[in-house]
């Protein structure tokens, strides 16, 4: 019975959340179902689980955030999500991000540098219903070259170079959303792959954890 009113509370905070994103100028409504969906508590520690339905980052395991949902929706939006797309996402963290992805009908790779947030991602996701999601552990920097070329290709921490080796790794016609610069000031940039040519629109100001590993050539 506690497990059933705990479900229902969660939805409810869910629905709540749901509203202020589309609030917030989100208008894809396969984007809002899947974030409706996906039991976000999960991916945070149970004693923080009324958090997961707050719109803003939170701390997670090896000094990462989870992202804001309107971040998380925002980016995805930006991606152009269509069913059957092959995606990277360099960043794993808690693994909600791939999970939306993936709700969307994505196939999804998703690569982490962090030994204990892959180690733990990897053994959430099937237990709620994600294990179609491949887990990766590697450096964000290099992608994943093994299973390259991507349709799409969205990057989570900041990097202050746009990776050339990830630019390599997108097919031509291509999307890659990324947050590039320093500090607070970060641009989220979208990029799009026709031929040797990119096509760069920047689309505001966000904030995110730096991107670690290798050092990023210019693409």
């Amino acid at each position: 019975m506690n497990g059933q009113i705990d479900n229902y509370r969660f939805k409810g905070l869910r629905q709540q959340l749901v509203s202020s994103i589309r609030a917030k100028g989100i208008r894809n409504e396969r984007i809002l179902k899947a974030m409706l969906d996906i039991p976000r508590h999960c991916f945070l520690d149970e004693a923080f689980a009324e958090w997961a339905y707050k719109d803003t980052a939170f701390p997670i395991s090896s000094g990462q955030t989870i992202s804001q949902p309107f971040t998380v929706a925002r980016q995805t939006e930006l991606l152009e999500v269509r069913k059957g797309d092959k995606i990277l996402e360099v960043g794993t963290g808690s693994g909600y991000q791939a999970c939306v992805l993936a709700a969307l009908g994505a196939k999804v790779y998703t690569v982490e540098r962090h030994e204990e947030l892959f180690m733990k991602t990897a053994k959430l996701l099937p237990t709620i219903g994600f294990n179609q999601v491949r887990t990766l552990l590697g450096d964000g920097y290099e992608g994943a070259e093994r299973f390259a070329p991507f349709d799409k290709i969205l990057v989570t921490a900041a990097c202050n170079l746009i990776p050339k080796t990830l630019v390599h790794q997108l097919k031509d016609g291509g999307i890659m959303v990324i947050p590039v610069g320093n500090g607070e000031d970060q641009q989220m940039l979208k990029l799009a792959k026709h031929g040797e040519q990119i096509e760069i629109k920047e689309h505001g100001h966000y904030r995110f954890v730096p991107m670690l590993g290798g050092v990023a050539t210019h693409a």
